[in-house]
């Protein structure tokens, strides 16, 4: 006999006691004005639109003015007309549950994969304030990812915040569900934003697979929603991940991409009337890219913490783009994957001396530095002669580094290319081994 009566009491309580209601005012391609709810409205309430027929629709408050409130729908504004009759919805929430784990999830946390899925007890807000700075503890301990570049060179550890920056299709996708598969943590929270639709279930079901959805929440926006639902999904997962993390679990957020995030952001701000900057980009951008970013990290004494991977889309490899350079300088590390070292059948493929993990060099021991710093050294003389040795100008026995680097490339390229089951100190072990002994 069925006694749980807790999901129902949950939705019997969210109703409210009363409605309010205004009216269309105007419609115009991007934005939609309402009458009658400026003194009751806030920005970030939702609203839900009644169309001839009893159709409805429904958008978002993106800015105040005195006699009105400027909307933008959730999908196509085609059929709206002036006087069609508004309800205000104070939806600004979600109400994460342990019964989210393994399960797909839209941007307002309603089920995508046909069953039901119940609201949690507790109201948790989308854009919640970053734990107090002086109450924060510092980056715990590496973490086993069971690759052996991020178990050496660039080790991560919990708490930190990285970001992954890659062109289309040079393994970002993979690297992502890789970690999601094989770091060590309690939940994983995957924000999939601006996605072609056909990539989800290839994604959950191939890519992430089975064993990976077992301990994972999705979050979904695909790519042909309104820019309001994209951002929307991202401050959704930073506050599942904030959910679990106060239950004192240690939370591995995948955020793909923080590109989307900001693009959708642009669309919205530029039609509430904010002002373009740098390539298009509101003034608003870098600060609503730092607030998403510090709400991840390591959290205060009692709670748990949130490990955050953002991948960021970089166009021609420039990282001087404003997204990229804005999120570069406020995450722990950076990792640069390169298409040459995609194409040359290395993955993951991540060009090493361009990328930084700054949980260095506290988080590993004065020999594992100094392994690091050998690797590194290695591979920058061997990128810096690489030239000369594809054109064949450089001779054998002209540099004594240029020839070591020569014979330990193809090693260290194995060893960055490992996949297993090896422990941190195995990893360390083997680079060791391969350093000590280049013939």
């Amino acid at each position: 006999m069925f006694t749980d009566f807790k999901p129902l009491q949950t939705a019997l309580r969210a109703i409210p006691a009363s409605r309010r209601f205004g009216q269309v005012v105007s419609v115009d391609t991007a934005a939609i004005r309402i009458g009658g709810l400026s003194v009751h409205g806030h920005v970030g309430d939702q609203i839900i639109i009644t169309k001839s027929g009893n159709t409805r629709i429904s958008g978002e408050i993106i800015a105040l003015e005195k006699n009105y409130v400027l909307v933008m729908p959730y999908g196509p504004s085609d059929g709206i007309a002036i006087g069609d009759l508004v309800e205000l919805n104070y939806t600004n929430s979600i109400h994460p549950s342990e019964a989210w784990v393994g399960r797909i999830i839209d941007a307002f946390g309603e089920a995508l994969d046909g069953r039901p899925l119940y609201r949690g007890e507790k109201s948790v807000p989308l854009r919640r304030t970053p734990p107090e700075a002086a109450t924060r503890r510092s980056l715990g301990a590496r973490l086993n990812t069971s690759l052996a570049i991020f178990n050496t060179v660039l080790p991560i550890a919990q708490g930190q915040r990285i970001g992954i920056f890659a062109g289309s299709g040079v393994g970002k996708s993979s690297l992502l569900a890789e970690m999601a598969r094989g770091l060590d943590c309690d939940i994983v929270v995957i924000a999939l934003i601006g996605e072609r639709g056909r990539e989800l279930k290839e994604f959950t079901e191939h890519v992430l697979g089975p064993e990976g959805m077992k301990r994972a929440v999705v979050i979904v926006a695909t790519s042909d929603q309104s820019p309001l639902v994209k951002r929307r999904a991202a401050w959704t997962a930073m506050a599942v991940a904030e959910y679990f993390r106060d239950q004192g679990k240690h939370v591995l957020l995948l955020m793909d991409s923080i590109t989307r995030f900001a693009e959708a952001h642009r669309e919205v701000a530029l039609t509430a009337g904010e002002a373009p900057s740098l390539r298009a980009f509101p003034p608003s951008t870098a600060n609503l890219i730092a607030s998403l970013a510090e709400r991840a990290g390591p959290g205060p004494e009692g709670a748990g913490d949130i490990t955050a991977i953002f991948s960021v889309l970089v166009a021609g490899s420039d990282m001087e783009e404003p997204i990229a350079d804005i999120t570069r300088g406020v995450l722990d590390g950076h990792i640069i994957l390169e298409r040459e070292i995609a194409e040359s059948g290395r993955f993951p493929a991540i060009d090493i001396t361009r990328s930084v993990s700054r949980c260095l060099p506290a988080s590993a021991t004065p020999e594992e530095n100094m392994t690091i710093g050998a690797a590194r050294k290695m591979l920058s003389i061997y990128e810096k002669a690489a030239p000369m040795i594809h054109t064949g100008l450089y001779a054998k026995g002209s540099s004594e580094e240029i020839d070591e680097a020569i014979s330990l490339y193809p090693k260290l390229e194995l060893f960055f290319a490992k996949n297993g089951p090896e422990t941190i100190t195995e990893s360390f072990t083997l680079l060791t081994e391969i350093l000590n002994h280049p013939d």
